[in-house]
C-alpha cells in the first residue's frame, strides 16, 4: 500500500508548533482547521501562500471526503466517508434532543447533537451479529482520519464550532485496537483553541478488551466508557463476540471496577437484544447479579436486522419487560431509541450495500 500522506488534522498544536514558524501561524491555522473547517488551503485566506505551498508537500488538510450519505426522517444522518486510499468508513450524525422554544418562539435549549465515529477500516473483533465484521479489517485509522470524521459533519450540518457536541466512539472498528491514535484524536478534540470537545463528552465504546480498558484508564484522559456486553455467560458471549475466549466477562467486569471514572457518572453497559437469545427474564437477572457493586447504566439496544442475518429483533414487550426487572432491582436502564431505522441504520450496512451497487 503506498504511504498515505499526513493530514494537518494529524497533529497536536504542539506538534505543530514544532513544524510551522512563525508560531502565531499556528494559532491561524489551527482557526481554519477546526472553527472554519477548512478542506483547502485556499481556504486559509490570511495565511501566507509561500507557507500554505510548503505545507501542500508535505500535508493534506482534510483526509476524508463525503462519498455518500443518507439522511433519516428523524434526522439521523449515515456518511460514507473515502479516504485518501479510496477505503471507505462510516459515521454518524445522530440528533438526540430537538431545539427547545418559548411561548415566545425564542430558543431556550438548543438542539443535541452526537457524532459517532469510526476507529479502523473493518474490524478485527467478528462480532457474529455485526455488519463490519463481514469485511474482515483492512487497518487503522490515523489520529487524523478519526478527528476528520467530526470536522467533516460539522461542517456539513453547518454546526458552528463552538457549539457543544458529543463523540461516541462505537463506529466501525474496535476503538481499544487503534488505542495510541484513539488517544491522540481525544486530545486533540479536547484542545481548547480547537474544537474544544472536554473528555466527559466522549465515550470510548469497547467489546472489552479487558486489558486495553486498563491502559486507557491509566491515561486518564477524562473519557467515559462503554462496554458492549451483549450477553450474560461466556458461551453465548463467545458466540455473539469470539474474542470473549481471549477476554471473558469476569476479566472486563474487574477491569471496569479499576476504571476510574468521575464519581458523578456512570459506565454505560450496551445490551444488544436478540430474540430468543438473550431476552428473557433469567437473563435479567444474571445481568443484575454480574452488576452488582458497579455504578451501571443499561442501555438495552434492539437488534437490527440486516439481510442474511439469521438473527431477529425482539418484540418490544420483551425490551419492556427486560427494562422494568432490571429497574425493579436497582439498575438504570434505558432502552435505546432505533434511529434511522429508514435508511442503512446497522453498522457496516451503508458500506454493505453501496459496494454491492458498485
Amino acid at each position: 500500500m503506498n504511504e498515505l500522506k499526513p493530514s494537518l488534522l494529524d497533529f497536536t498544536k504542539e506538534e505543530l508548533l514544532s513544524k510551522i514558524k512563525p508560531s502565531f501561524r499556528v494559532k491561524q491555522i489551527f482557526g481554519w482547521l477546526y472553527h472554519n473547517y477548512a478542506e483547502t488551503y485556499d481556504e486559509m485566506k490570511n495565511i501566507p501562500k509561500a507557507l500554505k505551498e510548503e505545507l501542500a508537500q508535505e500535508y493534506i488538510v482534510n483526509p476524508v471526503k463525503i462519498a455518500k450519505k443518507e439522511i433519516s426522517t428523524d434526522g439521523t444522518v449515515k456518511y460514507l466517508l473515502e479516504l485518501q486510499d479510496k477505503k471507505t468508513i462510516e459515521a454518524v450524525w445522530l440528533k438526540m434532543k430537538e431545539t427547545q422554544l418559548d411561548e415566545n418562539g425564542e430558543v431556550i435549549q438548543e438542539a443535541k447533537y452526537t457524532i459517532c465515529v469510526s476507529t479502523q477500516v473493518g474490524c478485527k473483533v467478528g462480532c457474529s451479529f455485526c455488519l463490519t465484521a463481514k469485511g474482515g479489517f483492512t487497518r487503522d485509522l490515523t489520529a487524523g482520519e478519526i478527528v476528520a470524521q467530526v470536522v467533516t459533519l460539522k461542517r456539513d450540518n453547518s454546526h458552528e464550532h463552538n457549539r457543544k457536541i458529543n463523540i461516541v466512539y462505537m463506529g466501525m472498528g474496535e476503538p481499544l485496537d487503534n488505542l495510541n491514535n484513539l488517544a491522540k484524536a481525544i486530545e486533540i478534540f479536547k484542545d481548547s483553541e480547537g474544537l474544544s470537545i472536554s473528555g466527559k463528552r466522549q465515550t470510548v465504546s469497547t467489546s472489552g478488551l479487558s486489558t486495553k480498558i486498563d491502559k486507557l484508564g491509566e491515561m486518564d484522559l477524562g473519557v467515559h466508557i462503554a462496554i458492549s456486553l451483549h450477553a450474560v455467560d461466556d458461551e453465548l458471549r463467545s458466540e455473539l463476540i469470539p474474542m470473549n475466549k481471549a477476554h471473558n466477562i469476569s476479566s472486563i467486569i474487574e477491569a471496569v471496577k479499576r476504571f476510574p471514572i468521575d464519581t458523578r457518572k456512570r459506565v454505560m453497559f450496551e445490551y444488544l437484544v436478540i430474540k430468543n437469545k438473550n431476552d428473557d427474564l433469567g437473563s435479567a437477572k444474571k445481568l443484575v447479579k454480574l452488576l452488582s457493586g458497579i455504578k451501571a447504566k443499561v442501555n438495552l439496544i434492539y437488534f437490527n436486522p440486516y439481510p442474511g442475518t439469521d438473527y431477529e429483533r425482539p418484540t418490544r414487550d420483551d425490551m419492556v419487560s427486560f427494562q422494568d426487572y432490571l429497574i425493579n432491582h436497582g439498575l438504570l436502564c434505558t432502552i435505546r431509541d432505533s434511529k434511522g431505522m429508514d435508511i442503512s441504520a446497522a453498522c457496516g450496512q451503508l458500506k454493505e450495500k453501496t459496494q454491492k451497487d458498485l
